[in-house]
């Protein structure tokens, strides 16, 4: 399993280089929205007996949404982000509470609130330098194993398990550990205070964690384990995302406050 999912994110790493790093900025940006629209898609899936054409109206909502605030992006999207923020600072306290009945109708906003602000978050992040991108992407990735490789070793007090019950509270401290790792790197490579730089990447992995927790509690309202399976050893989109989603537009409102 492990083997499997190391060739896979190899795999995945590698496309999102040239993603990144070559393909003209057009090309990406229709990466990123077929990503997005992938993710609303195994969304729609999260709403129980629902038919193809209902799934295939919200793939269609979360679209319009992308391209109305796209339009709108240069105006609005401070407002999208802090609006982001809160609301995954909403979902944190919710998961407290679980389990819950999700009512279809907070189902549809919830995938809204997470797709749409990632979307604006990944576009101003490429926008502004597509490395900045990838650092963000690798401060949530490098969270994520840290505190697999330390849940695994380690692991005793669970963090939420009513919501999660693999991911334990010192896991959390192993990916965070990894990710100070991660910033003292980069601060050593790019002369970044790291009395700045150091709190903003753990701020960053510790909403990245919320964000997991949360699509977590929608998979498990709607009793599925991954949200798809296009990924083989990581599960769906939403699965690889769900934790970039609430990362992402923290970065893309800290990047210049952290010296990004």
């Amino acid at each position: 399993m492990l083997k499997q999912r190391v060739i896979t994110a190899v795999i995945a790493f590698a496309v999102l280089l040239v993603v990144l790093f070559v393909v003209p900025p057009v090309v990406a940006a229709v990466v990123i929205a077929i990503v997005i629209l992938a993710g609303a898609w195994e969304w729609s899936g999260l709403f129980g007996k629902s038919g193809s054409m209902s799934r295939v109206v919200y793939v269609a909502a979360i679209g319009a949404l992308m391209v109305v605030v796209s339009l709108q992006l240069a105006a609005q999207k401070e407002l999208v982000l802090q609006i982001a923020v809160i609301w995954w600072l909403c979902a944190l306290v919710w998961t407290f509470f679980f389990p819950t009945k999700i009512p279809a109708a907070v189902n549809w906003l919830a995938g809204m609130l997470v797709l749409v602000p990632l979307h604006v978050a990944l576009v101003l992040l490429y926008l502004a330098d597509p490395a900045i991108l990838l650092f963000a992407l690798l401060i949530v990735w490098v969270a994520d194993s840290g505190a697999y490789f330390a849940g695994k070793k380690f692991g005793r007090v669970k963090l939420a398990p009513a919501v999660s019950p693999g991911k334990t509270w010192e896991g959390v401290i192993g990916g965070l550990i990894a990710v100070v790792l991660l910033a003292i790197g980069r601060s050593l490579w790019f002369e970044t205070d790291l009395a700045v730089l150091i709190p903003f990447c753990i701020a960053v992995a510790c909403l990245s964690i919320v964000g997991d927790l949360t699509v977590s509690m929608f998979k498990r309202n709607a009793g599925v384990k991954d949200s798809g399976k296009l990924f083989p050893g990581h599960g769906g989109v939403l699965d690889r995302v769900d934790s970039v989603a609430s990362a992402a537009p923290l970065v893309a409102l800290g990047v210049g406050w952290a010296g990004l």
